[in-house]
């Protein structure tokens, strides 16, 4: 370990940290041969009474779904039995211990937070996960998932990657990038060479540890001594791996042929089981004593009944250097080798890897693993074997089908390119009507996840009308997929068009009513909606829907309701991955609904999710939603760089929705801190791309983060032409804020029209929420004479509903009434904003209030709301007392918010104290007024 010493103190605080009760990961990567492995080997040798798990991936091997997680936590199995039953039950299946389903990867993300906990329980744990980059998917996703998680467990976790190697992902860890060794520091590796000699060994070497052990080993007798000329090293152009790997081979090449065969099969097997190889080895004509050469030489160290190679590079070159015919063969060995019940899976890739043509028997088996995989959602293991399959098919049709799935399957697995790719080997036309389904399916799941919405949308309406004559079956989901793709464009026409498709299809026949003109039909369709979507059985997607319709006819508090039921049903249900829209929509209606710390707390959750999961889509709504709640509370420079990001992404791909709700929270933000011109361009900008108005150029990106180019002229007014009935229900909720900014603006002009669209609107739909809005508009741009009756009516409307939207009203009606000079009256209506918005948080509209209140001669003593002890609670800290002093155990507050129970259970230790309290019951006593309001 020489020269290491940054890295290894860096490790040694994590594993100082550990026996203090504190969790660390971290990423170790660097080049193959830079010291990553005896980093790894330093951090088990200096973990005192620690616990030791251990994995190393394997590249012939790492499409076996949870291979790498089953051995990493086999020492530890028994520990199965005492997790929650539904963790158990998924870890069981997963590790084919069973013949169940898993319905949702984050109910085996959760399982194995739950696991390490366990293991940690007494004393500290290490785990080394070497190798990553050739570790099944699956089992890195897991393994990052539970590593960004863990707090106060005692827990370490290490991974190491290889730089530049293609294979699985590790993300969103604290990363230690292992660099060449200095000068100095190599030159001690190279005892008793001449300098000429060990300077060359040096240059060639790059400061590569094993590099600098491997060439020197490689010199001939004369090379040592320095009495040549220029070395005979590797060529220049060759990479270091490459030197290296050469090197090993010819070392490998020097051993008798038997044990040149066993290490082949050694290398070709993942589990490094000695029996299996040695079982597979016998076909190649060898025997364990043909092992003692290898062990001898160092490639390979036995221990027990496990046989593992002392460096992967070593593995690599014994597989890569044996002739093709050579390693087939060792593949089929090994297949009859695993012919036992329980190793299907890895028997059936090993056929594959053994198989040069078309093969529809290995097709078959290979397609029941990718089935297998699907059920334990190991997605990105289920595609992969659906593409080897399709590779191994002679039959177009059939080959088309399992492509299809293959592509799917990367779908499910947040492999949105690969999806694409995969479906852009599909041989067309497809006869199969479902197969085509189910390719459109895959190609809008690509156009959403990274692409244009509107694409998605019009992917899969243009494959309802052919697949529905033959399989109508599939109707339904198609064009309800449609037409939320095209609300995320937020295109009014599209949506109208996809919806009249099938107007008496439930979850169509409100926008198809709605968008057509037909008001009261589209209440009394979401009167049906919203009763039959109580039934268990709804899905996702109609839960999903019922929600935007209630919140587009201005049913706040029903949407909130089924939003809450849709989050709550992926939780109980395991649908996990349909957890960040679902939390979007519930914090969307938190946010109507002027309950901006929950809605903080949802969609913060959500983005979690969707930037671990690589959901770009969705991570850039939840940003925007983020954006309004930061812009609410006066956070600037926070709500501009949400907006930023989240723009970002939408513009230059049409997602009209998020880049309304981003554009509407910078509006907002102005407008809260007093600068209606300021405030009146984004506003009136969010309404163009959901009222499909055109726009100038976008530019193809804009880097994460930056603010959003400023106009080079001032923009044109909206054009309030009609564009049809579908255009005003998707910007109700802006024009009450663009009524406001046009108006303080000193432009009444840009008031008038949208103040008479809400109020039509208001009148059509009913709801007192958009009637309360609709009156404060009226005040705001009609004759002083009648303002005063619309102000108090508008608060009479507020009286159940949003405190936030009735302390906006009494704040403009105080000004108006200030402007009179009725300051007796205007301090009444101004204390009452004052004191909500302090209590809100809303800390801009506070300052607005407060500084109305002095200019109408009132007491202005009131101070920035500090929300008291909680303000003390870090956010995570916040949230976890939240479902505290809701009445939820640490087990259920763990697996809501993807915590262990141990750091739930240090959250609340850190908590109380702070708060002044000693028990759950005086928690919920505490928090009983902050709910309340």
């Amino acid at each position: 370990m020489r020269g290491r010493n940054a890295e290894r103190d860096r490790i040694e605080q994590l594993l100082g940290d550990a026996r203090q009760g504190k969790s660390g990961a971290l990423l170790v990567h660097g080049e193959a041969g830079i010291g990553k492995t005896a980093l790894l080997d330093h951090a088990a040798g200096r973990a005192d009474g620690a616990r030791v798990l251990r994995v190393e991936g394997i590249e012939s091997e790492m499409e076996l779904a949870f291979g790498g997680l089953h051995q990493l936590f086999l020492p530890v199995l028994d520990l199965v039995d005492g997790l929650p039953q539904p963790q158990a039950a998924a870890l069981r299946a997963v590790f084919g211990l069973t013949a169940d389903d898993v319905r949702d990867r984050f109910t085996v993300g959760l399982a194995v937070l739950t696991m390490l906990s366990e293991a940690a329980a007494g004393r500290p744990l290490l785990c080394l996960i070497d190798d990553a980059q050739w570790l099944d998917q699956p089992s890195v996703d897991m393994l990052t998932f539970a590593a960004r998680r863990l707090r106060a467990e005692g827990v370490v976790m290490l991974f190491a990657v290889r730089d530049g190697a293609p294979g699985a992902a590790v993300k969103g860890l604290p990363r230690l990038h292992v660099e060449g060794l200095e000068r100095a520091v190599a030159a001690e590796l190279l005892p008793g060479l001449p300098p000429y000699v060990a300077d060359r060994v040096i240059e060639e070497a790059r400061g590569n540890p094993l590099a600098l052990i491997e060439l020197s080993a490689a010199l001939t007798p004369a090379q040592r001594a320095g009495r040549l000329g220029p070395l005979a090293l590797p060529e220049e152009g060759a990479g270091l791996p490459s030197r290296i790997q050469d090197g090993f081979l010819e070392q490998i090449r020097r051993l008798p042929e038997a044990a040149q065969a066993v290490l082949l099969v050694a290398a070709a097997d993942d589990s490094g089981d000695l029996a299996v190889v040695l079982r597979a080895a016998r076909a190649l004509d060898a025997t364990v004593e043909d092992l003692e050469p290898a062990e001898r030489a160092g490639f390979v160290r036995v221990a027990g009944t496990v046989v593992r190679f002392r460096h992967p590079l070593v593995r690599y070159a014994a597989y890569q250097g044996a002739p093709l015919a050579r390693r087939i063969a060792a593949h089929r060995a090994l297949a009859r080798a695993l012919g036992d019940a329980g190793q299907a899976h890895r028997r059936a890739w090993h056929l594959a890897a053994a198989s040069t043509g078309p093969d529809e028997r290995v097709a078959e088996e290979l397609e029941r693993v990718a089935e297998w995989a699907g059920s334990r959602q190991a997605m990105a293991s289920a595609s992969a074997a659906y593409e080897r399959a399709a590779q191994l098919t002679a039959d177009p049709g059939s080959r088309a089908r399992r492509l299809v799935r293959a592509a799917w399957r990367a779908a499910d697995a947040g492999q949105d390119e690969r999806c694409g790719a995969l479906a852009d080997q599909v041989p067309l036309p497809l006869e199969d009507p479902g197969v085509a389904a189910d390719f459109a399916r895959a190609r809008a799941v690509v156009e959403l996840g990274f692409r244009r919405p509107e694409t998605a949308a019009r992917i899969l309406l243009a494959c309802a009308d052919p697949t529905g004559t033959a399989r109508p079956d599939t109707v339904a989901s198609l064009l309800t997929d449609a037409v939320h793709a095209a609300f995320s464009a937020g295109d009014a026409t599209l949506i109208e068009e996809i919806a009249s498709r099938a107007p008496d299809l439930p979850v169509l026949a409100v926008p198809a009513r709605l968008f057509g003109g037909d008001v009261p039909g589209a209440l009394d369709a979401l009167r049906t909606l919203v009763q039959d979507g109580r039934d268990p059985d709804t899905g996702v997607m109609e839960r999903l829907m019922t929600g935007i319709h209630c919140q587009l006819t201005g049913d706040h508090a029903t949407a909130r309701e089924v939003a809450a039921g849709a989050v709550a049903h992926c939780r109980e249900q395991g649908i996990g991955g349909w957890l960040p829209t679902t939390l979007h929509l519930l914090a969307r209606t938190e946010l109507a609904l002027g309950r901006h710390d929950e809605a903080s707390a949802h969609a913060a959750e959500g983005l979690r999710l969707a930037e671990y999961h690589d959901l770009a889509h969705r991570a850039a709504h939840l940003r925007a939603a983020l954006a309004m709640t930061a812009a609410v509370r006066g956070e600037e420079e926070q709500s501009r760089a949400l907006a930023a990001e989240a723009l970002a992404y939408t513009r230059p791909r049409g997602v009209g929705r998020g880049t309304a709700d981003a554009l509407w929270a910078l509006g907002v933000l102005e407008l809260g801190l007093g600068r209606a011109q300021a405030a009146l361009e984004p506003l009136e900008s969010a309404l163009r791309p959901l009222e499909c108005a055109p726009e100038s150029p976008e530019p193809e990106s804009q880097p994460p983060g930056s603010a959003p180019e400023p106009p080079e002229r001032a923009p044109r007014p909206l054009d309030w032409a009609p564009r049809g009935a579908a255009g005003p229900p998707l910007c109700l909720p802006l024009l009450a804020d663009l009524v406001e900014a046009a108006g303080r603006a000193g432009r009444p002009e840009r008031a008038a029209e949208p103040a008479r669209l809400l109020g039509d609107w208001a009148t059509a739909l009913g709801q007192p929420v958009l009637s309360a809005l609709a009156r404060r508009c009226q005040a705001l741009t009609g004759p002083d004479s009648t303002a005063e009756e619309h102000f108090t009516a508008a608060l009479a409307l507020h009286e159940n509903g949003s405190d936030y939207d009735r302390a906006r009203t009494a704040l403009l009606y105080g000004e108006w009434l200030r402007r009179l000079r009725r300051h007796i009256d205007a301090r009444h209506q101004l204390r009452a904003a004052l004191e909500a918005f302090e209590r809100l948080g809303a800390h801009p509209w506070a300052g607005r209030a407060r500084a109305e209140l002095g200019a109408a001669g009132g007491e202005t003593g009131l101070t920035a709301r500090e929300d008291g002890p909680i303000s003390l609670l870090s956010p995570q800290e916040r949230e976890v007392v939240r479902l505290a002093a809701a009445g939820e155990s640490n087990r259920e507050i763990a697996a809501r918010l993807f915590l262990s129970p141990r750091t739930v259970g240090h959250h609340l230790y850190r908590a109380f104290p702070k708060l002044g309290v000693a028990s759950r019951t005086e928690l919920a006593a505490l928090l009983a007024p902050v709910h309340a309001s």
